[in-house]
């Protein structure tokens, strides 16, 4: 699960670009203006700014949409400055005190702005001069290549710790680095709690198919079956199903529009007050732009809803599913979406810039990204994908990663999991991540093998592990 704020390029065609020698000045001009029309929230006049073009692409709603709930809370820029200039359009960083953006801008030859946008930024942060703390010994070319691609991102100045656990032939192992907590010199081990994000998507998906399995429903079932009557009657309910909710087909968008709805809404802990009735609020009057099972859109809102599904079907909260279906079973001992505070301790997180942020706080949203979980967890988790099933359980786990839906050019959807293949195995994975840490896994069931980051920082572990992974699956 992803920082819920996501900006949008906003932008014309470029064919009006002023061929003018003092171009570049005349684009700061106007910026400043824009600058300052966006610290004193003045969004009508911002938009009188643009020129036609730029009216006719981008209505005047969805403009005032991006500010009001993306820009306008994060309060005054407190830092500026040009870093590009090309072909007419000059290119922004602006800070804010915890987000920052690149912000393309360009005016016409009538003096409008043609071109605005906003795409998420991470503020320069400087590399680590002293060496990672770690306790990895290096005594062979996996060993190697794993400790050299930790290095490059725990050298990252926005980091703080990782963890790393292979499987590799049905052998274990596991590799930590870094700090769990900002100067404590302390490594993270094989029950450090991290926050794992969406990878909790994979384990909701697991209790679905549990409960196709004992026959309860069915993944072709309409989910209205199991909603109350002030739903059933919405149309763009009634023909959202079971599976559609899991492999992200069902029309519902990437989050309610009334996530910042909640009282005391705090961007930094977006999911803190979220509950049902916002929820149902939200689906009472939710129109889908295309019907169930045409087209994937990533939704954490569909997990949020199959959760609350699925939850209701036995009156036990999500936790309790987890730990009496999935978590106990399996000898998962530390996965929960709650913490024990006698038992149990999560680590400081951080944010992209590296400065320190609050882990997140769940309610219905809890089955789309809630769980905190540790590597030795994940990779017993991983490990029973590799078995042939003959429980209910490992049943429910092999139907997770059968295919229901494909995504050009070459990726599949089971339940949760997305499917790609490397020469010709075939491997599933999924990543994660919130305000303050990052995660990913992949499996490759046919060759035992099995790859699991975990940081508790929100710089992206994905394309670390997805190179470990591949390496890998290389070695003979």
């Amino acid at each position: 699960m992803k920082n819920f704020i996501a900006a949008l390029l906003l932008s014309s065609s470029l064919s009006a670009v002023a061929q003018h020698s003092n171009q570049e000045q005349i684009n700061h001009t106007f910026y400043n203006k824009i600058e300052f029309f966006i610290n004193s929230q003045q969004t009508d006049s911002i938009y009188s700014l643009a020129n036609d073009g730029f009216k006719k692409a981008v209505p005047y709603s969805s403009l005032k949409n991006l500010l009001d709930r993306e820009i306008y809370p994060l309060g005054r820029i407190q830092h500026a400055e040009k870093i590009n200039f090309k072909n007419g359009i000059s290119e922004y960083r602006i800070d804010f005190a915890k987000e920052s953006f690149r912000v393309p801008f360009g005016v016409d030859s009538t003096f409008h702005y043609h071109t605005l946008g906003f795409y998420p930024s991470v503020k320069p942060v400087a590399e680590k001069k002293e060496p990672v703390l770690t306790n990895t010994v290096v005594e062979n070319k996996i060993d190697f290549f794993i400790d050299s691609a930790a290095n490059v991102y725990t050298k990252k100045g926005n980091t703080q710790s990782l963890a790393i656990g292979i499987i590799k032939d049905g052998q274990l192992n596991t590799y930590f680095y870094g700090e769990t907590e900002k100067g404590n010199k302390t490594l993270p081990t094989s029950s450090t709690l991290y926050e794992i994000g969406s990878l909790s998507k994979i384990f909701t998906a697991t209790l679905l198919a549990n409960f196709v399995e004992n026959e309860t429903l069915s993944l072709d079932q309409s989910i209205v079956d199991f909603l109350p009557d002030s739903l059933k009657t919405n149309p763009s309910l009634q023909k959202i199903t079971f599976k559609t909710l899991a492999n992200h087909t069902s029309g519902l968008p990437r989050l309610p529009s009334n996530l910042d709805k909640t009282k005391n809404f705090d961007p930094n802990n977006p999911y803190k007050d979220y509950d049902r009735k916002y929820l149902y609020q939200f689906l009472s009057t939710f129109k889908a732009t295309y019907e169930s099972g045409e087209k994937y859109e990533y939704s954490n809102l569909g997990y949020a809803l199959l959760g609350d599904i699925l939850t209701s079907l036995n009156k036990k909260s999500y936790n309790t599913n987890i730990q009496e279906i999935i978590a106990k079973p399996l000898g998962l001992t530390a996965t929960s979406d709650m913490l024990n505070p006698k038992t149990q301790y999560l680590p400081k997180v951080y944010n992209s810039n590296g400065e320190e942020t609050k882990a997140w706080d769940f309610q219905i949203f809890s089955a789309a990204g809630g769980l905190k979980s540790t590597v030795t967890d994940l990779l017993n988790f991983a490990q029973v994908q590799f078995k042939m099933p003959q429980t209910q359980l490992e049943n429910a786990m092999a139907l997770t990663r059968q295919f229901t839906y494909f995504i050009p050019p070459n990726t599949d959807i089971g339940l949760a999991w997305h499917m790609d293949l490397l020469d010709d195995i075939t491997y599933y994975f999924h990543t994660g991540g919130t305000g303050g840490s990052s995660s990913f896994i992949a499996i490759a069931p046919d060759k035992k093998t099995a790859v699991v980051l975990l940081s508790n920082a929100a710089e992206s572990v994905e394309n670390t592990g997805i190179s470990i992974f591949h390496f890998l699956l290389s070695q003979k």
